[in-house]
Order: C-alpha cells, then structure tokens, then sequence
C-alpha cells in the first residue's frame, strides 16, 4: 500500500504510547483506513474517509512481529481486548460485517487535516506572542509601581527604616542536597555522553529543591528516577534536565510501575544495600528507596 499519514508529536506524550499492542493496532487502523472523501467500494460495501474493514484474525497476521528470531503472534484474545479499551476511549468506533469488521477512526478528519495542525501552530504562536506582551506590560506596570514606591520611601525613609529589602538569589554550594542531585544528574548524563554541555548547577539545584519542597518528592525518589532515566534507552536522550525531569515526572514513575510489573523476576538489589541482607531475609535499612510498589 502506498501513499501517507500524518500524526502529531503529542503522541509521545500520550498514555497510547506505553501500550505497544494497543499503539500497533491503533496506528496499523489509522494508517490503513480510507483518506479519500469519496470513499471506497470493497465487496458490496462502501468504506466512508477514515473506515478500515478487516478481521480480526486477518489483524493477527498483520501485526506479527519478530522476537528472537521466531515470528510472534499477538492472541485473538488480546487485539479484541485492546479494541475493546480503544472503543472505550472513544478513539474507535467498530461494526460488524459479513466481510469482516468495519473499523471507524474517530476524529480522523482531524488526525489526517493539515489546517487542524495549522491552526494549532498558529493558536501556539499567537498564545506565546500574547503571553509575551502580558509579561512586557506587567514588567512594565511594576516598574511604574517600583518608582512609585522609590519616591515614596525617599520622602519617608526616616519612618521606613525597617521596610524589608529583597532578599538576594539564593546560592546553592557543594554541601546542599539540591547542589549534590544536579551534579548526580549531570555525572549519569556524561556517562552516556562526555561531551555533554556542562550546565548552570545553580540553575539545576533551584529546580531540584522545587521538585522536592513544592512538590514533595523525597530525595530518594528523585535520585533514583535520575539513575533510571539516564540507563532507559528512550529516555536517556529526552530527560536531560531537572526542568524534563520535573514536567515529567509523574509520567517517568508510571512507566517505571508499568515496566516492573513486566518483569516479575526476584528482587533486584542495588550494591549499597547488599550489606542490608543477612540469614536469607530482607532487612530494610533506613534510607531505602521504595518509590515503586
């Protein structure tokens, strides 16, 4: 089959994508379904833009894959539950044929529409131009206040010698726990990579201390979704930053949990907590991260 089909990048973003059999029949159904307006004639039945008309054992055989040198088959049981859950989410519509089943891709017009991602370009870059100017307007308000305010205290500055002053830019030495995470991020980010930029550790640790005071993670936690971001194939080279890492985070512990539970092999211990077993029994030693049950 020949010709193309677009996608946005947000897919990236999408629960879809930690879901490989629900992804591959999802986009295997988009890609496959019928562009043309006019539509399509198949065996007595006229396939509308965005249908796709196939069985489900016919999907079973076009979605092999290979593993280990053997070609694998995904169960009947499986792709109808995976469609079931895309019905569910709305992203497919099915009907049942004497051909077959007759797959409807909701919304495709929207997926397959050039002017949708134009104007979702343009909403993005007239959202930024007038958040833009908002923040020149505001900056330029307080400017007016702050005079306002300058020439106040001038004229009052025996009556306003205890006014607070602004407190300075808070530094982050080698000591602080924040300072001592960025440069654990940065030494995991070079052994992928030595000649990674080398970056503003301030700027760093004034994110992580946002990632653990305002939006209480532990250290623990932090630390060791560093360490697995940066051994993780995919994310190795898209969380590169404790800015990536904080918008992210919540995302990065679902698809820690998700990979857990797809290999339920015997507990892995890290070296440092070795020492932690003794007589054949886990002892849990203070400190131990437990960020994922």
């Amino acid at each position: 089959m020949g010709g193309a089909f677009q996608t946005s990048r947000e897919i990236f973003t999408n629960p879809i994508w930690q879901d490989i059999p629900k992804f591959r029949i999802f986009f295997y159904i988009v890609g496959n379904a019928v562009f043309s307006n006019e539509g399509v004639r198949v065996g007595g039945i006229t396939l509308q833009r965005g249908q796709f008309l196939r069985s489900y054992r016919n999907l079973q055989s076009d979605l092999e894959y290979l593993e280990n040198r053997s070609i694998k088959k995904y169960s009947l049981s499986l792709i109808k539950k995976k469609i079931d859950q895309l019905v569910k989410e709305e992203r497919l519509k099915i009907e049942d044929t004497e051909l077959g089943t007759l797959f409807t891709v909701v919304n495709y017009s929207i997926y397959q529409g050039f002017d949708n991602y134009k104007t979702n370009n343009e909403n993005a870059e007239r959202t930024e131009r007038e958040q833009s100017e908002n923040n020149s307007r505001t900056e330029q308000e307080q400017n007016e206040n702050n005079n306002k305010k300058d020439n106040k205290d001038n004229k009052d500055k025996n009556d306003n010698k205890d006014n607070k002053k602004k407190s300075p830019k808070q530094v982050y030495d080698e000591t602080s726990p924040y300072f001592k995470l960025s440069t654990f991020f940065f030494d995991k980010i070079k052994e992928n990579n030595p000649d990674h930029r080398q970056p503003n550790l301030q700027t760093w640790s004034d994110e992580i201390r946002k990632i653990i005071e305002i939006d209480k993670r532990t250290i623990e936690q932090v630390k060791y979704l560093i360490k697995w971001v940066q051994e993780d194939e995919f994310e190795k080279v898209n969380v590169l930053s404790p800015v990536k890492l904080r918008k992210r985070f919540d995302q990065l512990v679902m698809k820690v949990k998700a990979q857990k539970k797809d290999k339920p092999n015997k507990p892995h211990y890290p070296k440092e907590d070795m020492y932690a077993r003794s007589n054949g029994k886990d002892v849990e030693q203070p400190g131990n991260v437990r960020l994922f049950k």
